[in-house]
């Protein structure tokens, strides 16, 4: 069991039927349904989700909850975009995803992304000046889009008023779903409007 609890909470997984890395997906919907979180996994159809291991070798099989089209984002505590080379290139060219995106971060909720999954932060326009962190390729790409890059296992910005959690890589899981547990544990119920202007601080 893990040592938060996260029930009540619901959580947004969203991803592209194919590509996504194995245990950025499955390992963190696991551990938040165990710690009993209710977490729907949104995909561009109702098709199965194909995740694959290191960019190639197939993985599990995962059924999607509901189609990127059909999600009301309003009433989740947070939204976790896992990584994978495939996954992540789609995914920033897939509009519903990415306006997904701009709904948590301009109401003020969590956004928790690992590996290439920061791709739909910079798509979106929303990390000027935060710090965060991702596979290494993308570092160029964050920089280039006016924010911090760092190379440590998770970081935590909640900098402008909305807390964006990332991690690099899937040997970082750990670290990465106890910033998810902290956020969770702390977070206020979903509630549409402009981000609030207050509360958090960076930590890094």
């Amino acid at each position: 069991m893990n040592d938060v609890e996260s029930t009540g909470r619901r959580v947004l997984a969203v991803v592209t039927n194919y590509g996504v890395e194995q245990d950025e997906l499955i390992v963190p919907v696991r551990h938040l349904r165990e710690a009993g979180a209710a977490v729907d996994v949104a995909a561009r159809t109702s098709d199965p989700i194909r995740t694959l291991v290191g960019d190639t070798e197939p993985g599990e099989m995962v059924h999607p909850t509901l189609a990127l089209s059909e999600v009301d984002p309003s009433g989740y505590d947070l939204l976790l975009i896992p990584g994978g080379t495939l996954n992540a290139d789609a995914l920033r060219l897939h509009r519903p995803a990415v306006e997904l995106v701009r709904s948590f971060v301009s109401s003020g909720r969590p956004v928790a992304a690992i590996c290439h999954g920061p791709w739909a932060l910079v798509e979106a326009g929303v990390v000027k000046g935060k710090r965060l962190t991702s596979y290494a390729s993308l570092r160029t790409d964050i920089l280039n889009a006016g924010a911090d890059w760092v190379d440590r296992a998770v970081v935590s910005d909640g900098e402008d008023g909305w807390l964006l959690i990332t991690s690099r890589t899937p040997d970082d899981l750990d670290e990465f779903l106890g910033a998810i547990d902290k956020a969770l544990a702390g977070a206020a119920r979903p509630r549409p409007g402009p981000a609030c202007g207050a509360g958090q601080h960076r930590v890094a």
